[in-house]
Order: structure tokens, then sequence, then C-alpha cells
């Protein structure tokens, strides 16, 4: 076989010439295009030149030598660089001390001494000594002894390392723990941070450009559901200041499927993709808002900012889903939410500008249905907010007499016009329906006006004020109805909590608003209002006395408001207002009540009948020794302006016993009658003057002295003191103050005047010494009365502790008995089971 060929080498490219830098011509062009392009040069300065010019370089003259030669080139090249990396070798090998390794001889008489590669010297010094026998061949082995020595040596060395490393490992174990929750709290502050700062960026520009970013709404609305609470409450105000601050003043409407295909410019387009994007996050911020306010964390907030909304934006979306969140709060336990939510709702009713008065009337009927369907049973301000209500008095019919004149006149001249003209007003035909169409058109631009502006005109403006009437009567009416059916039936237990404390928590703000109203009341119910008063003021079981007054001076009320239309009679109230006289506490019922009921029922009546104005004036002195000083006064002056009025009654301050000449119907005082026209008061004396004038108050003394002088002066000017309530707000127990002595040095003094010269320097002394007493006597006798009414106190508070034990104790029988029939009826239950099984 013949020689082979050796294969041809495949020669790298020749390197193009080399030329210095100084050479080289850089354009514009490139040096544009390198600057603009400099990441795409990025990975020459990764290149590997070294390898490259490895491979690149060329055997010199290749071409000159032939293939041979150059084959031979390469394999010098690679002996050269083996006997490189056996010179290298032997130089890391390291040499056997020659104590520990006998030499080896060659022929040529040379000592050769083993060696050991530096690789395998490196694995032995750190593994342990016994084994270093066995990985190296060339060295001796140890004896048994030095071999347990060695042993013992490195285990104590172990031993040593490993006592080092846990002590370490045990200071720096508290260190780490110290600085990784170090670590984390930092890290949670500053993610805290950072989010509020987010927070401020987002709403800053939200409200310096809402159009460019109401995008950044969903973001602020992703915070809301942040873990963090803190997070979420900041998220929820950021949130109410940005809405109120870019809401618009109009109400937005979506744009239909048909609007939505039509061709808009890029102005309309932004303008609804700004207004549904408003709209949306709007919202699911009430969404947000709504699901908080169940959550005790974020009631507080949540309701807060539904509040705002609503105060702020009642015209806008959604403002019913507000409305009734507010409305659902405004009888909350809590009194931080309940006032809010009131204060919102009475905003509403006093800016109706704000909303046009759409928003009151649904107020309204939304808290007439919730007082309907929780059965009267709700927190007194929950319809004390109706007093806020105003209403327009001068909502009248329009007149007809103007819709006559804009009718046109009938003439005979017009029919024989129409008659001689025909074909013009067949040529006008054109001219007609183009006027026709553009009323119509400028009617439905003055109805889109007219709903933009919310200002409704004169017929939908009364519509909506007789709704809202009807709504807040029909809530009075039930109040009342509620509470006349559950004073008869008072003896049932009411299981809620408002009930049990206080059985009829609405009628004190249902009678004041039908004080307010009562000249707005159909005079088709003021009968049945009437009946309904009437009952209530003689209920004897569930009202307290200041209600059961209250009834009746809101039926005063309504007669004077409605006289022209009205002839009711009131004597029913008169006999209750008589004898509720006899049943009134200082301490449990309201004073300023009573003393409005003597204005309302006995001053402003003008005519009054001899025998029933006779039998108050008795009633009113006798009840003015029983009582404090406020009450006494408000009691004198009701008696001296009946005692004006009424001058046949001044004969009860004579002196005989029949009361003088005029004794009445009834010949004998029966002070027990429950009917004042049948008491014969005139048979009577006003006896009780007499120890009134004695009172220790100076200004009942007076009026008590006053009034017994009235007969033998009758034109005389008693006191400025026109009215009971001012009487008795002037004397109230809380503003009682008057000065005992002062009087005393007065009285002093005009005693020194009326006595002789003489006389009076003789018994300068003994006046002094008098004085002095006296002062002393009237300083405890001020002193007993106060203590006297410090302990009358005690004993009312002492009553009412009493009576809440009382209702305590039976509300824990009930408790106990429905725990043990739950019991039986378990037990019953059961034993059933096991006797089917």
């Amino acid at each position: 076989m013949g020689r082979k060929k050796p294969q041809k080498i495949a020669l790298p490219p020749a390197l193009p010439p080399e030329v210095p830098d100084e050479d080289v011509e850089v354009s514009d062009e490139d040096l544009e295009f390198v600057n603009e392009n400099v990441d795409f040069a990025g990975f020459l300065s990764t290149l590997d030149t070294h390898t490259i010019d490895k491979h690149v370089n060329r055997v010199a003259d290749a071409k000159k030598v032939g293939e041979d030669a150059l084959e031979a080139a390469y394999e010098k090249r690679l002996q050269k660089n083996k006997k490189k990396k056996d010179t290298e070798e032997e130089d890391k090998r390291v040499e056997v001390e020659r104590v520990d390794a006998l030499p080896v001889k060659s022929l040529d008489g040379k000592l050769y001494y083993r060696t050991l590669s530096e690789k395998k010297a490196e694995g032995g010094e750190l593994e342990d000594g016994a084994g270093d026998d066995q990985k190296d061949m060339g060295l001796v082995r140890l004896t048994k002894a030095e071999k347990r020595a060695k042993l013992k040596k490195s285990k104590k060395e172990a031993k040593r390392l490993d006592n080092e490393a846990g002590g370490e490992k045990g200071d720096e174990a508290p260190q780490a723990a110290v600085l990784a929750e170090i670590q984390k709290d930092l890290s949670a502050e500053e993610i805290f941070e950072s989010k509020k700062q987010k927070l401020a960026e987002l709403g800053l520009a939200l409200q310096a450009d809402p159009e460019a970013n109401i995008k950044s709404l969903k973001e602020m609305i992703q915070l809301c559901k942040d873990p963090n609470p803190t997070i979420v409450k900041l998220s929820l105000l950021s949130l109410l200041a940005v809405y109120k601050s870019i809401i618009p003043g109009y109400r937005i409407r979506l744009p239909t499927e048909k609007e939505l295909e039509m061709k808009v410019s890029k102005e309309v387009k932004k303008i609804r993709f700004y207004e549904s994007t408003l709209l949306s996050t709007y919202k699911g911020y009430l969404q947000r808002l709504v699901t908080l306010e169940q959550d005790p964390k974020f009631q507080h907030v949540a309701v807060r900012c539904i509040c705002a909304l609503l105060d702020a934006a009642p015209h806008f979306n959604f403002w019913q889903s507000l409305l009734s969140a507010v409305v659902s709060s405004i009888s909350s336990t809590d009194d931080v939410i309940r006032k809010v939510s009131c204060d919102t709702i009475k905003s509403l009713f006093m800016n109706e500008g704000k909303h046009g008065g759409e928003a009151t009337i649904e107020a309204v009927r939304m808290i007439a249905d919730r007082v309907k369907a929780l059965n009267c049973q709700m927190h007194p301000d929950s319809i004390e907010v109706f007093m806020s209500l105003t209403f327009d008095e001068d909502l009248v019919k329009p007149d007809k007499v103007d819709e006559d004149k804009k009718k046109p006149k009938y003439n005979k001249n017009n029919k024989r016009k129409n008659a001689e003209e025909p074909a013009q007003v067949l040529q006008n035909d054109k001219k007609r329906s183009r006027k026709e169409m553009a009323t119509k058109m400028r009617e439905e631009v003055a109805a889109d006006f007219k709903a933009a502006a919310f200002t409704p005109d004169f017929a939908e403006k009364k519509k909506m004020q007789s709704d809202t009437l009807s709504a807040v009567f029909e809530t009075y009416f039930r109040v009342l109805k509620q509470t006349m059916h559950s004073t008869t039936t008072s003896s049932e237990v009411n299981g809620n909590s408002i009930s049990a404390h206080d059985p009829h928590p609405l009628l004190s703000p249902c009678l004041n608003g039908l004080g307010k109203y009562s000249h707005l009341i159909d005079l088709d119910y003021i009968g049945d209002l009437m009946n309904y008063l009437k009952r209530l003021a003689g209920a004897t079981n569930g009202l307290i006395i200041s209600e059961r007054l209250r009834c009746c001076i809101i039926a005063f009320r309504v007669m004077r408001s409605n006289l022209d239309a009205l002839n009711v009679d009131l004597q029913g109230f008169f006999v209750q207002l008589y004898n509720l006289l006899l049943e009134y506490r200082p301490g449990r019922d309201h004073g300023e009540v009573l003393a409005e009921s003597f204005k309302i029922m006995l001053c402003d009546d003008r005519h009054h009948d001899m025998q029933k104005a006779a039998a108050f004036v008795k009633r009113l002195a006798t009840f003015s020794l029983c009582f404090g000083s406020a009450e006494s006064m408000a009691a004198l002056v009701t008696v001296r302006h009946l005692l004006l009025k009424n001058v046949k009654c001044r004969n009860l301050l004579e002196n005989d016993a029949g009361g003088g000449s005029v004794s009445g119907i009834v010949a004998r005082y029966q002070p027990d009658a429950t009917d004042p026209n049948l008491s014969g008061a005139l048979a009577s004396v006003l006896w009780e003057l007499n120890l009134l004038s004695r009172h220790y108050h100076p200004t009942v003394s007076s009026i008590a002295s006053g009034i017994a002088n009235m007969s033998a002066a009758p034109g005389q000017a008693i006191l400025r003191i026109n009215s009971p309530q001012q009487a008795y707000r002037d004397l109230s127990l809380e503003k009682e103050a008057f000065d005992l002595q002062q009087d005393v040095v007065k009285s002093s003094n005009k005693r020194k005047k009326s006595l002789p010269n003489g006389a009076s320097a003789r018994t300068s002394l003994e006046t002094d010494i008098a004085m002095s007493d006296l002062v002393d006597e009237e300083e405890e006798l001020s002193r007993k009365f106060c203590e006297h009414f410090r302990v009358l106190e005690e004993m009312k508070e002492n009553e009412r502790a009493r009576d809440e034990l009382a209702r305590t104790k039976v509300a824990l029988q009930v408790y106990e008995e429905y725990k043990q029939l739950r019991k039986k009826k378990s037990k019953k239950q059961v034993k059933t089971v096991v006797a089917a099984q």
C-alpha cells in the first residue's frame, strides 16, 4: 500500500495590513453613527484578544516551505508545549525528606529521592495523620505509639476548633436576630412612607390636571385594599378630597350604543373616557365605603367619607346610595356616627339649591319607611331632623284670571276676516310648520337646561312640597298611633333595648314637629289629630306628666293656627290640666313645660268661664304652697292674669267664708273634684295668699302680697313679669340667687327712719344686735333650705336607682324563665328522638 497523503490544513484568512492609528481618517458621519449606536459596540470590550491571536498566528514563510515543513513546525510546537508543562509539574512536586524514604540508585550511579505532587501533599495535610501513609506510598509507616499520640493530638485540635466555632456562633446569634428585626422594621417603615408619598403625589396630580391623570384613581382605589389599616384610612380620606375637588356640577350620562357607533372628534372621545373612568372609579369607591362601614376599625372613617360626599355632591350620580347609607346611620347607638349623619341630613334640608329638593323628599321618605320598619323604636334624633325642613307658604295655585287673559277674545270681525282670506291661510302653512318646528326645538332646549340647572318650576316645587309634608305628617301620626296603642297595652313586655329605657322615644320630637308645622296640617286630618292628643293627655300609663302636658299644648297651638276653619271643644284639655297639677313633681317633671301650659292655656286664652277660672285660681294658689319658688312664681303670675281678666273672681280675695255674694252652681268647695266647673271654687277664699306673703323668697312674697291687695287697688302695677315662662326662668333652681342679708338691711333702715331722733339714738345698739341676730337666723335658714333641697334630690336619685334595679331584676327573672323553658323543650326533643330510635 502506498503512503497516504497528509491532509491539507485549512489556513485562516489573511489579516488585513496593519495601519497606524494616526493614518486612520474618521468621518463625521461615522462618529455620529457610533455615538448614536454605542450599545451595539459593547461586545468589543469583552473580546478575548489573546485567544484570537493564538488561532490566527501563522508560521513564518508557510507558503515557501510547503505542507510537510508546516506539519513539522506544528509538531515541534506541540512538543515544546508538552515539555514546558512537564517542567512546571516537576517544579510543583515536593521532595520527600530523606529520613522518611530511601533513595533509588540509577545505572549511572546517581541517587534519586522520591517526590510527591503538590496537590497530594496539600490533601495529606488536610486529612488525618492516620491516613498519610496509605495515600503516600513513599512515606514510612508510623509505629503504634506514634499513631496513638498523633490521633490524640488531632482529636484535641478538632475539639478546640469546635469550641471556638461554637463560641463565635453564640456571640453572633443574638446580634443577627437583632439586626434582622431592625432590618424588618426599617423596611416596613420605608414601605409605609413610600405608600404615603405615592398617595400624596397621585392626589396632587389629580387635583392639578384631572383629565390627564384620571387613571391614577384606580391606583388609589387599589391602595384602599392594603393590609395596613392606616394606609386604608389615608387612602379613603385622600380619595374623598380628590372627588370633592374633581366632581363636576352636573350629573354624568354615559353614551348609548347608538351614540358610541357615531364618529366623534378626539376631544369628545377624551371627555367620554374621562367621564366613564370617573364614574366607574367613583362607583368602586362607594362600594368600598359601604363594605368598610360594617368593619368596626373603619366605621367612623367610612361614615365620615359618605356624609362628606353626600353633603358636597348631592346632585351627582349614585346619590341615592349615599343617602340610604346615611339614613341607616341616623339612629345608630354610636353618638359620633349619629351626630354626623343627622348633621348631614339637616344640611340637605337647609341647602336645597344644591339638588333642587329632590334629595329632600327622598330623605324624608326613607326616614318615614325606616320609622315604620322599626315600629317607632329609634333614637329621637332620627326624626328631630324634620325640624330643619323649610316650607314655602306662598305656594298657591296660579290665578285663573291670568289664564283667561292669555286666551284670545271672541270678536265678530275675526269671523269675517277668516272667511274672506282662505287663500292666505293656505299660503302660510309652510311658515306655520317652520314656526312649530322652531317652537319644538326651543322647548327641548329649555327642558335640557332645566334638567341641568336643578331648578324645578312652580308646579313641580308645589308637588314636591306636598309630598314632603304628607310623608312628615304620616310619620308623626304613626308615632302618635303607636304611642296610644302602647299605652293601652302597657302590660306587655317589649324586648327592644330602646323601649326598655324609654317606651316612647319618638313622642317628644313628634310633638315638637306638630307644634311647629301645625299651620300646614290639612283640615281633614285635624279632627283625628285632636282625638289622638286628647286620648294621650288622659293616658295614665306609660306617659310622664311633661308628655301629657305637651299634648295639651300642641292641641291649643293647632286650634289657634286654624282658628278660622275650626270649631273644636277644648274643655277636655282644661280638665286634664286641672288634674295634672296634682300629679306634678318638681324633680321628675319639667317645669318649663308646665309654665308653657299656663301661658298658652290660661293666660293667652281670651274667654274663660267664671267657674273654671275660679277653680284654676284656687288650685294654682294651693299648688304654690307645695313646690319650689320657680313653680310657685309661675303659678302666681297665672293667678294674677286670671284675676285681672275675670273681675268676678276677685270675690275669692274677700274674708267671708262664702266668698262674697257669688257662690255659683255648687254651694260648697270640693277640692277633690276632677272637673273645674264642678269644683265650687267661688265658695272658697284664697287663704293661701296669706301664707305665701311670708314666703322665704322675697319675689314670691311680694307678688303674693300684691295679689292679696288687688281688691283694694285694682289698677296698680304689681310686677313687670308678663308671662309664667319668664317667671319660671328667672327663679329656677339653677339660676336662683338672691341676697337675704340685703333685704334685712333695707328693712332695718326703714325702721330707723320711721322712729323719732331721740328714740333712734337710744335704740341704735339694740337695733344692731337684733339685726345681727336676724342675719344669722336668715343664713341658718338658707343653709337648712339648701340641705333640704339636697336631700330631696338624693331621694329622687335613689328612687330612680331603685326603679332601674327593679326593672333589671324583672328582666333577669324573665330571662331565667326563658332559659328554663328552652331546657325543657330540648329535653323533650331528646326524649322523643330516643324513643323514636
